[in-house]
């Protein structure tokens, strides 16, 4: 099972509620010793960052102005990629969860900042910063856990619509700033309730939305290709190329963080409503996971790369999340916790190979084989087209093979 609660062998089976505890003063000591020390030198940083960004999108922006020579609309094309991608990592994700607001700059504060998305900044703080940061990996409580989209457990039930999960999760890459626009909203939920049981505010946030889409859509499809002249169409064409690279790349990330095998989920009925802060702390460390690599890679990502300890800590600045891993890899070590880290294609393979896994009935593909293949797929032609009983009945049998094999 991959809810850890289900686990024959618990990864934290041998920490004591002391331990537990004791974790989270060292933890806390680490944040301490960062809050103390951030100056000038991370302001810096950060005004050195969005200075770079903006000179970039403002280059590549004038370079599609002769968009309609390919060479140019390469060189523009790949730029405006960048920009955007910066503007959502490491500025807008991070400054949205006031990694910056000890700098008292009323220009990078958390309450006034806008980016380059879909989302309000507003409606995305309270579904990422308020919701998800608190309840991570907890099913049916943090929604950032398949986007509603997707079965993220073995201890969910299987339905065949279960197997278009994965076609699902690559449309929702491809456009993945509207997709988290409506996980925002909790469209889903909120349209399949009737209309006098919405929320109050459901319906502004709705106007919201809607106005900041068409900010963005006026900006990047009218606007800037307009001041292309001749050259619009294929401005469009960047333009449109730029937000796709910036959506997968956004989403292959987020995956990478808290998707591969390994990385622990959670059940509602077994968190403590008192849960402490050594507690909560330990299931950040295990709900999330690493993505090794370069300088670049980290700040491309918006240091999301080093997810576990955004995880511990999302309101320190994501410039010393490097600074403090090897500490935090120290105290995994010392407690006898995994540090889940590996590159960046390991990571990616394995989130969607856990999104394929999860897609089939529990154990179909663990005792698939070449040679048994044609009956596996008469077995999932029955569970897609059979009753619930017979899904059970033959779910049953499944898990009878793989404990044999076992």
């Amino acid at each position: 099972m991959t809810v850890i609660t289900k686990k024959p062998d618990s990864a934290i089976a041998h920490l004591t509620p002391e331990d537990i505890e004791e974790l989270g003063r060292e933890l806390d000591a680490i944040r301490q010793s960062v809050i103390d020390s951030r100056g000038e030198s991370d302001a810096r940083y950060i005004r050195r960052v969005i200075k770079t960004q903006r000179y970039l999108e403002l280059g590549s922006r004038a370079v599609l102005l002769a968009s309609m020579f390919p060479p140019a609309w390469v060189v523009g094309t790949a730029g405006l990629s960048v920009a955007k991608i910066l503007d959502n990592m490491e500025i807008g994700h991070n400054i949205l969860h006031g990694q910056w607001d000890w700098m008292r700059d009323p220009k990078i504060h958390s309450t006034v900042w806008e980016w380059d998305s879909a989302s309000t900044a507003e409606g995305w703080k309270h579904s990422h910063n308020e919701l998800h940061h608190t309840y991570t990996n907890i099913i049916g409580k943090d929604n950032d856990l398949g986007y509603g989209i997707m079965r993220v457990d073995e201890d969910q039930r299987w339905m065949p619509s279960s197997l278009l999960q994965p076609l699902f999760n690559f449309v929702n890459m491809l456009v993945f700033e509207y997709g988290i626009a409506a996980y925002d909203l909790e469209l889903g939920r909120n349209l399949r309730l009737p209309k006098e049981k919405r929320p109050a505010e459901f319906a502004e946030n709705v106007s919201k939305t809607l106005k900041k889409v068409r900010k963005q859509a006026l900006k990047d499809y009218v606007v800037h290709p307009l001041l292309s002249g001749p050259s619009f169409l294929s401005t469009v064409a960047a333009n449109l190329t730029a937000n796709v690279v910036r959506n997968v790349w956004s989403h292959s990330v987020i995956m990478c963080g808290h998707f591969p095998e390994g990385v622990e989920t959670y059940e509602k009925a077994s968190i403590d409503p008192n849960e402490t802060r050594g507690e909560w702390y330990l299931r950040q460390m295990l709900g999330s996971a690493n993505i090794s690599g370069s300088k670049a890679m980290h700040i491309m990502s918006g240091n999301l790369s080093h997810q576990i300890e955004h995880h511990l800590w999302p309101d320190l600045p994501s410039n010393r999340y490097a600074e403090v891993a090897p500490k935090v890899e120290a105290l995994f070590e010392k407690y006898g916790l995994r540090y889940h880290s590996a590159s960046m294609p390991a990571q990616v393979y394995s989130a969607w190979h856990k999104v394929v896994r999860l897609s089939l009935p529990n154990n179909w593909l663990a005792t698939t084989k070449p040679s048994n293949l044609p009956s596996q797929l008469k077995v999932l032609w029955k569970m897609t087209r059979g009753s619930r009983a017979e899904r059970r009945r033959l779910q049953q049998q499944l898990d009878l093979e793989a404990a044999y094999l076992a």
